[in-house]
């Protein structure tokens, strides 16, 4: 008996029904159900529950509830097989709801660790897609993009490289640029493939 695929979903978007990327994250999970049958998904909304900004008092552990919190998302980033993100871009970042997400599992010893030659990931093995929805069009390696550019970092540093961006872009231009990007977003979903263990 095979042990069922584990897929993290995560939405960091503030803007509900009308986020594209909640929209990207939503067809990407469907393809992904429709392949595997079996699939655990585990749905985490950043926007109606919130983890708490970090402060010196979640880095020494006073509150025992936070705590408990902590671990019990970071214990889903380690669970899962397949993470989908909606990252949407604002002001030239990731939401702070989602780099608050990102200070929980980032976590010394337990995604990485330092070593005499530098830092050393350890949640490799898994496989991020990023639906990025943008109001602009910013091609890769432009100046003022740092979404992309800083989950692309984050994730290499805790040991995952297989990470692919569906970008949805020039959504604020017009109506007809919006529907036109997140068109070609949709298009360029990735086929749901499994990993051999």
């Amino acid at each position: 008996m095979t042990t069922p695929l584990k897929l993290l979903h995560i939405d960091s978007s503030i803007l509900g029904d009308r986020s594209a990327s909640r929209a990207v994250t939503r067809e990407i999970v469907s393809r992904w159900r429709a392949a595997f049958p079996e699939l655990e998904v585990t749905h985490v909304d950043l926007a109606s529950d919130a983890v708490p900004h970090l402060s010196g008092g979640s880095l020494a552990r006073e509150d025992g509830s936070e705590a408990e919190r902590d671990a019990h998302r970071l214990a889903e980033f380690l669970a899962a097989d397949v993470i989908v993100i909606g990252a949407p871009m604002y002001n030239f970042t990731v939401p702070t709801q989602l780099k608050a997400w990102i200070d929980r599992v980032l976590v010394a010893g337990k995604t990485f660790r330092y070593t005499a030659s530098g830092a050393e990931g350890l949640a490799g093995g898994k496989r991020v897609i990023v639906a990025v929805s943008r109001g602009g069009v910013y091609p890769p390696s432009s100046a003022g993009e740092y979404a992309e550019s800083y989950l692309r970092h984050v994730f290499a540093f805790v040991g995952i490289n297989e990470v692919t961006f569906v970008r949805a872009e020039g959504l604020a231009i017009s109506p007809e640029s919006r529907q036109k990007g997140l068109a070609a977003a949709l298009a360029a979903i990735p086929a749901p493939e499994a990993r051999a263990a």
